[in-house]
């Protein structure tokens, strides 16, 4: 695995995980902005859905060893873990604000 390609948070993630074969962290896949037909093959074959040339961001939800390979790509810039995001059930009284 080639670590420099990685955060710091999708590190952390990769240590926490138990089955090095599920699909359980999303991430965000940064590429070289045109990609040939392996490079194109490989994030299909991982399930990466949307590939197109000109993307260089791609999401997807991969498992350790998928992140793992795609890290040793020379196509690959680095991937970072996505997040999920949540809503707020707070509403924001604008006047408290200084608007």
């Amino acid at each position: 695995m080639n670590y420099q390609k990685l955060d710091a948070a999708l590190t952390t993630a990769l240590n926490d995980v138990q089955n090095l074969e599920e699909p359980s962290l999303g991430v965000f896949i940064h590429t070289e902005s045109v990609l040939d037909s392996a490079a194109t093959a490989v994030l299909e074959s991982f399930g990466v859905s949307g590939v197109s040339s000109g993307k260089d961001i791609f999401t997807a939800t991969l498992s350790p060893n998928a992140i793992s390979q795609l890290s040793e790509q020379a196509w690959v810039k680095y991937l970072k873990r996505s997040q999920q995001l949540r809503l707020l059930n707070k509403r924001i009284n604008i006047g408290k604000l200084g608007i």
